[in-house]
């Protein structure tokens, strides 16, 4: 007997339940194509694509970047830096900044994650149209900019 379906129509109209329940198949996408081959969790992955193109990046851009506490950053770093992905060096002319760079075998898995990710994208674009696919990105980009707005 299966159980009975459970109704939803009480959240429907929440933009944070509809984020949180196409989370679902993200994430999903995300452990297949990247986290379990690459070894990578989502913050782990986004530290990388954002080492990846830009330069002499210091924790504190990073952090609000990702929106991240300092000592979670640290964490995340410690951890690809164990993996000898990543390093941190001190600024010639600010002593106390520290940049955060990628190693050679740091950038050779960032590449191979860019490339998973775009093949995950393009599994997850096959539900939409091109025009659909930019405007959910774009709508989902601007619902993002209070936040953006706000580490700038």
């Amino acid at each position: 007997m299966t159980p009975p379906a459970i109704d939803h129509s009480s959240m429907k109209h929440l933009l944070g339940y509809a984020v949180a329940q196409a989370r679902i198949s993200t994430n999903q996408a995300f452990a297949e194509a990247i986290g379990q081959p690459l070894e990578l969790r989502p913050v782990e992955f986004s530290l990388l694509m954002l080492l990846l193109s830009n330069d002499d990046v210091t924790q504190t851009d990073l952090a609000a970047a990702l929106s991240l506490n300092a000592p979670n950053l640290t964490l995340v770093i410690s951890r690809l830096q164990d993996r000898g992905l990543v390093t941190r060096e001190r600024s010639a002319s600010d002593r106390r900044a520290q940049w955060i760079r990628l190693t050679s075998p740091g950038r050779k898995l960032a590449n191979r994650a860019k490339s998973a990710s775009l093949e995950m994208e393009e599994a997850l674009r096959r539900r939409y149209s091109a025009a659909e696919w930019a405007m959910l990105l774009e709508l989902l980009q601007r619902a993002g900019a209070d936040r953006q707005d706000a580490s700038c």
